[in-house]
């Protein structure tokens, strides 16, 4: 029951690899690792830790590095998992930013991207949809989303200061405006 951290991150390291196949896939690889191989806890706690993480906000794999890797050395022990985990992700982009910076200048690669913007327009618009229909987003408040995206756009607003306004406004409406509304 070894759980030293430079296993702890090589671990979460390798799952980090296969990442690609999407969070719940990840379930079996990481209890294989935890449970049987280190056996750093039962089925039982991992049971647990897995509907916790997969309960919370976020990437399963980051939020079930975070669980395991407190649940076995506390905060340095997350850390170290969630960078081995997060690791594989960055270096990949990484390289492929470098690479695209090499090829950016090349006509077909520019046009290449050109085509594909529509396809990512619309992997991100249906998502931001559902969202919005979840968040009860409707045409009388749809002003505020699109009036950031506007800031943003137009004027070249930075986006952290549209989100520190929207939780501010946030907050207001919440505490000030909407208890009194019936």
């Amino acid at each position: 029951m070894e759980k030293s951290y430079s296993i702890l991150f090589r671990t979460f390291f390798k799952i980090g690899l296969t990442t690609f196949d999407g969070g719940h896939a990840l379930i079996p690889i990481i209890k294989s690792n935890v449970v049987t191989r280190y056996r750093w806890m039962d089925r039982r706690q991992f049971n647990e830790l897995i509907t916790i993480a997969g309960s919370c906000p976020g990437a399963m794999i980051i939020n079930a590095s975070i669980l395991i890797g407190y649940r076995l050395r506390k905060t340095k022990g997350s850390l170290t998992a969630v960078l081995g985990a997060l690791l594989p992700s960055f270096l990949f982009m990484l390289v492929f930013a470098l690479i695209y910076h090499l090829f950016d200048h090349n006509r077909m690669i520019t046009a290449m991207f050109r085509g594909i913007r529509p396809a990512i327009v619309a992997l991100l618009v249906i998502p931001t949809f559902n969202l919005a229909k979840s968040a009860h987003i409707t045409w009388a408040n749809c002003w505020i989303p699109a009036g950031g995206a506007l800031l943003i756009w137009i004027l070249g607003v930075n986006p952290i200061w549209i989100i520190i306004a929207a939780g501010i406004g946030g907050f207001i409406y919440g505490k000030f405006i909407q208890p009194t509304e019936k």
